[in-house]
């Protein structure tokens, strides 16, 4: 477990290790929120589901990034019969949840884990690229813990979407309750504890520094291409590309 204790530490990225205990303990008192929240929207679930299973067909030996409270793992291996066993999370309260769903959990954060070589088949980035502060280190680590033609796959909100400019607005505000966001983000938001935490990074981000690490022979592809507002009303699936979803899945492959 990473140590938390010096409280204004600076780590060599810039990053105060202040910001990734309240990343930490955002997660840790709303671990039940986190599931909640996305029983309360089951259609932008079903959505988000969808778009993880459309890379994660033939996956192998499958390691999950932040696999949080194992909520999407459990569902992939019911409704889509595909198995990630192995993962980590920062989260006490979360990997409490996720073991009992049958995944083993290292309790450490991407930045500190040891993937070790040549592993793995897949290894997943579900939703966690932005609660990674030195993303391009994990992503050379997750390059070397992959075995010959493994496949990496990285998911998130870009931040050029409408999701996250709206994120980054109640950020900027910490509230949802504000006049500038009335009749404009979705009946249950995502929880502002974990609005407050994130950093999202633009697609073109991610894959440039996929590139650097390794990576190659790149696929796209993505859901939620409805306005926040509406993106619940209805479960999607996953079209090519990355020019129109809030939610967006980038595809990569090892030499």
């Amino acid at each position: 477990m990473q140590d938390y204790t010096h409280l204004h530490r600076v780590d060599n990225n810039g990053f105060s290790s202040e910001v990734r205990m309240d990343k930490k303990r955002s997660f840790d008192e709303f671990a039940e929120a986190y599931d909640a929240w996305f029983f309360d929207n089951m259609n932008l679930l079903n959505s988000e589901v969808n778009l993880v299973a459309y890379f994660m067909k033939d996956a192998g030996d499958s390691f999950s990034v932040g696999c949080g409270s194992g909520l999407f793992e459990s569902i992939l291996k019911r409704d889509f019969n595909i198995s990630i066993q192995y993962g980590l999370e920062p989260s006490d309260g979360m990997a409490e949840i996720a073991r009992k769903r049958g995944i083993r959990v290292d309790v450490t954060t991407a930045e500190d884990a040891d993937l070790g070589e040549e592993q793995y088949d897949t290894i997943l980035f579900n939703g966690t690229p932005s609660y990674i502060n030195d993303l391009q280190s994990v992503f050379h680590k997750a390059y070397t813990a992959l075995r010959k033609k493994g496949k990496i796959v990285v998911i998130d909100v870009p931040k050029e979407s409408s999701y996250a400019t709206m994120y980054n607005l109640a950020k900027s505000l910490e509230t949802w309750e504000h006049p500038l966001l009335e009749g404009v983000h979705p009946r249950d938001p995502y929880p502002i504890e974990f609005v407050k935490v994130a950093n999202w990074r633009t697609t073109a981000e991610k894959v440039e520094m996929l590139k650097t690490a390794g990576f190659q022979d790149f696929d796209y592809a993505q859901t939620l291409t409805k306005h926040p507002l509406y993106s619940n009303n209805m479960e999607e699936q996953p079209i090519p590309g990355f020019d129109c979803g809030d939610y967006v899945a980038i595809c990569a492959f090892k030499k």
